[in-house]
């Protein structure tokens, strides 16, 4: 087999051949040998099965494997022949021509190798910025919130009604044309007035009572309610107020609150709990600052910048996934005249092509960057990630990694969490300069 190869660029390459009958009857034998070794075949001892008998019986897929072995073959020829290595060949090598001769086999084969990227001047990208300011009142304000947030609940001994905003102690019994229901019943349960977590019309409905009082509060279950034998339903609480409790919200923190908000602290301090909250919001700002203006401005200046030919098999694939991403957007009149002309298709596609191209780029850079700036992210650290997001939906963080791991798409979670220590670190140096 006489091997022909070429780049056609940085990053890619095709490899063509002529395979002959000859060699493809030697690598078809080869493998018919090697079937035979393993084959049962009733009638025939194992080892002793005649090749005209493996050949009728096995033929087209040892016809398959030796067209397959042929083309492995031609790739390997074709990667030494350009000076490449297999191991820097990035995506899948896309087969662009396969013509059966009577002389045998016409083969052509594209391959794509990671760029060499140079991100030399990659700081003239980086954007100018000032530092973000915290104000005395944004001091203040959060500052509220978490006394608010850690205040205790205290019995109201002032002798008034449920207002919203309290928090009623009570106890309640629902019924269903007179007749009680599972789960409608409860004993000194604790509720936040107007928070809106019981069904419509409850919460307001107990507005108005005083410690000790009684009330038949009436009210509807939604028509979408989750128990389907309730849904719709009209139905009455039988309510009890016991307390009305409130939050005496300091307006200093005292020492107990102050252990609270600061754990772990042995010299917990309102002046450090001031520090804390001031480092808090000003690491939001330049989180939002980073994400809403300096990351966009720093992706478009350096991709802008830095030249260098792109793996076209890993855009076509990108085009593809933003292509199938977009598709349940399409309307059903589009999806038709997609589905009955591939012109349209294809026409399509090439909408995509910028982006894909700009988010490939992107990607190596991140890449190179990331190596320059010895960036790393640890597996544990992809893990303690997904674990934190699950726990804070609620879900078993076990069940949410194997989920992750099944889609197969941890390699961009990690990707996502070095970009994000990348941006950090570039624009935190920026700062640190001015």
């Amino acid at each position: 087999m006489e091997v022909t190869a070429k780049m056609t660029d940085g990053a890619n390459a095709t490899a063509s051949a002529k395979i002959s009958q000859e060699d493809l009857a030697k690598k078809q034998e080869k493998i018919a040998k090697s079937v035979a070794k393993d084959a049962k075949v009733d009638g025939f001892r194992a080892g002793k099965v005649p090749m005209a008998v493996i050949m009728k019986r096995f033929g087209d897929k040892i016809k398959q494997d030796a067209e397959q072995e042929a083309l492995q073959a031609l790739l390997d020829e074709g990667v030494k022949a350009v000076g490449k290595e297999t191991k820097n060949i990035v995506g899948e090598p896309q087969v662009s021509k396969f013509d059966r001769t009577d002389a045998g086999l016409d083969v052509e084969v594209k391959i794509s190798f990671r760029p060499e990227v140079s991100v030399e001047g990659y700081e003239a990208c980086i954007p100018e910025y000032a530092t973000p300011k915290v104000t005395k009142k944004e001091i203040g304000e959060r500052m509220e919130k978490l006394l608010e947030m850690a205040a205790p609940l205290q019995k109201i001994e002032e002798d008034r009604a449920l207002q919203t905003g309290d928090t009623a102690l009570f106890d309640f019994e629902g019924f269903i044309d007179g007749e009680p229901f599972e789960g409608g019943k409860a004993e000194k349960y604790l509720l936040d007035i107007g928070s809106n977590q019981f069904i419509p019309g409850f919460e307001e409905g107990m507005v108005g009572l005083k410690a000790g009082e009684e009330r038949d509060v009436k009210v509807n279950f939604p028509e979408e309610y989750g128990a389907k034998h309730l849904a719709g339903k009209e139905a009455i609480f039988k309510v009890k107020l016991h307390e009305i409790q409130g939050k005496v919200i300091a307006k200093t923190p005292d020492e107990e609150t102050l252990k609270r908000l600061l754990p772990g602290e042995e010299n917990a301090t309102a002046e450090l709990l001031e520090q804390r909250i001031k480092e808090q919001i000003k690491n939001e700002k330049v989180s939002k600052l980073m994400n809403d203006e300096l990351k966009p401005k720093f992706i478009d200046a350096v991709v802008e910048k830095l030249t260098f030919d792109l793996p076209e098999n890993i855009v076509e694939q990108e085009i593809d996934m933003q292509f199938r991403n977009q598709w349940q957007n399409f309307t059903e009149e589009e999806t038709e005249e997609f589905r009955a002309n591939p012109d349209k298709v294809q026409e399509k596609r090439e909408t995509f092509r910028e982006e894909a191209v700009k988010s490939v780029k992107l990607t190596f850079i991140v890449d190179e960057l990331a190596k320059v700036n010895e960036i790393t992210v640890a597996d544990q650290e992809v893990l303690q990630t997904l674990y934190y997001e699950a726990m804070q939906q609620g879900q078993d963080p076990k069940q949410y990694v194997e989920m992750y791991k099944n889609q197969g798409v941890l390699p961009a979670v990690k990707m996502a969490l070095i970009e994000d220590k990348l941006f950090t670190k570039l624009f935190d140096k920026e700062s640190k300069a001015k």
